[in-house]
Parts: C-alpha cells; structure tokens; sequence
C-alpha cells in the first residue's frame, strides 16, 4: 500500500522534510516512489509547498495520507 508521509532531511537540531509518496514497509528515510513537496518548521514562518496535482493523483490512486501530512495540506489550501 502506498503511503503520503513525511521523510527527514537535514543536519542534527535543524529538520527538513520531505512529503514522499512510499510503500508502506519501508524506512521512514527509505526509498520513495515520488516527492510531492517539503516542509521546513525552521523558517518563520514555517515554509510548506505541496505539487496538489501529485498529491490529488496519489490520493485518487489509493493512497493513504499521513495526519501530519493532512494538517499540512490543510494550512496550505
């Protein structure tokens, strides 16, 4: 099953994040099937950017969605 989530980039004490389209076995840093977008909570205020035709694509294909992810969406519009 695919799954919207977030993946972890960045140094120690600075995230970056990643929203990823992956299979729902793997790592959360593991290997992903599309990037959708990213979020950076160290920016003020924090910088979100999603690609809604990915997004919308991957949720009409069955994909399920993370609630972080929900509530990220959420605030974008």
């Amino acid at each position: 099953m695919v799954v919207i989530r977030l993946r972890r980039g960045g140094m120690k004490k600075k995230p970056f994040y990643r929203i990823v389209a992956v299979d729902s076995r793997k790592k959360r840093d593991g290997a992903v099937i599309e990037t959708i977008g990213y979020y950076d909570p160290k920016t003020e205020p924090p910088t979100i950017k999603v690609d809604m035709d990915k997004y919308n694509g991957w949720i009409e294909k069955g994909a399920k969605v993370s609630e972080t992810v929900k509530n990220l969406v959420k605030k974008v519009g």
